[in-house]
C-alpha cells in the first residue's frame, strides 16, 4: 500500500471518528460556558468614552456669528480696543490678525444674531457709535454637559 492511500485512509477514520464524537446524547443539555476576558469591558468603556469625545468635539464647531469689531492700520489702536474688549467681556473670545497692511479683530462666539446684538450694542456704545458688522462663521461653541452624542445621528 502506497503512502497516499494509507493517509487517506487513516484521514478517513479519523474524521468518522471525529463526526461520531459530535453526536448528542438526548439527556445532555444544551449548556455553553463562556469565558470573557474582564478585559473586553474597560476596551469597550474607553471606545465609547472616545467616541463621544470626537462627536463632542464635533458638535463645537456650529454654524453662527462673530462681530468684526475693527479693521485698521494703526497698531497702537487696535491694541487699546483690544485691551478694553478682554477687560470688559472676559467671558468672550477674541480673534486678532493682521492682514498687511490692517489689523482686524473679530469679537465672540454665537450661535445666533440675537445673542451677537447684544454684545454688538455694548461695544458700539464703547467704541464711540463704531459701525461694527456680523460675519457668519464656522464658530465653537461648547455643548455642554447633558450633550448627548445620539442626537448628532
Amino acid at each position: 500500500m502506497t503512502y497516499r492511500k494509507f493517509f487517506s485512509l487513516l484521514v478517513f477514520f479519523l474524521m468518522c471518528h471525529i463526526g461520531f464524537g459530535q453526536i448528542k446524547d438526548s439527556t445532555q443539555q444544551n449548556n455553553a460556558v463562556v469565558i470573557k476576558d474582564y478585559r473586553l469591558d474597560i476596551l469597550s468603556k474607553r471606545e465609547a468614552e472616545i467616541n463621544t469625545a470626537i462627536l463632542k468635539n464635533q458638535a463645537r464647531a456650529v454654524k453662527g456669528y462673530r462681530l468684526m469689531v475693527l479693521n485698521t492700520s494703526n497698531k497702537d489702536e487696535a491694541f487699546k480696543i483690544r485691551t478694553q474688549l478682554l477687560q470688559k467681556f472676559p467671558e468672550q473670545k477674541l480673534y486678532m490678525w493682521f492682514a498687511n497692511p490692517y489689523i482686524r479683530i473679530k469679537f465672540g462666539n454665537f450661535r445666533t444674531k440675537e445673542e451677537a446684538d447684544v454684545y454688538k450694542k455694548q461695544i458700539s456704545k464703547m467704541l464711540n457709535g463704531a459701525t461694527i458688522y456680523y460675519l457668519q462663521e464656522t464658530v465653537e461653541v461648547d455643548p455642554g454637559p447633558d450633550f448627548n452624542p445620539d442626537d448628532m445621528k
